[in-house]
């Protein structure tokens, strides 16, 4: 799972086994270890009762809620992402996008063999 954060802007990306893996225990977590010994955690969670995505922050963890509905639908059909914009009060608003990790069609070092094909790129040569 991969987080992008500028602003109050927070990004999830999973890869397809990501995907199932969330889609079969409604849970996935990643942590990011630092040398003073300090954890940060990113999590995705299916939570019942909701309608929309959510997030808290919470002992420098970030969880993103997902409704159950909504985690069924991206886990089982072609379905590349969902968004929510959050109210925070005082005009100020959080945005939460998780989607589907498509192969990048620029050139990457990371392994993106696990990753969705990109509808954007060409399978074979035209006819």
């Amino acid at each position: 799972m991969k987080i992008r954060i500028k602003g109050n802007s927070i990004r999830y990306r999973l890869t397809q086994t990501e995907i199932a893996g969330f889609g079969k225990n409604g849970y996935l977590e990643e942590r990011t270890e630092f040398l003073n010994g300090a954890v940060f955690y990113y999590c995705l969670e299916k939570r019942p009762g909701i309608d929309n995505l959510q997030a808290t922050f919470l002992d420098n963890r970030i969880t993103v809620f997902v409704p159950v509905s909504i985690a069924e639908e991206w886990t089982t059909t072609e379905a590349v992402g969902f968004n929510n914009t959050v109210p925070l009060g005082d005009e100020k608003e959080l945005f939460l996008l998780i989607e589907k990790d498509f192969v990048c069609l620029d050139h990457t070092f990371e392994d993106q063999s696990d990753n969705y094909p990109n509808p954007n790129k060409a399978c074979g040569p035209a006819e």
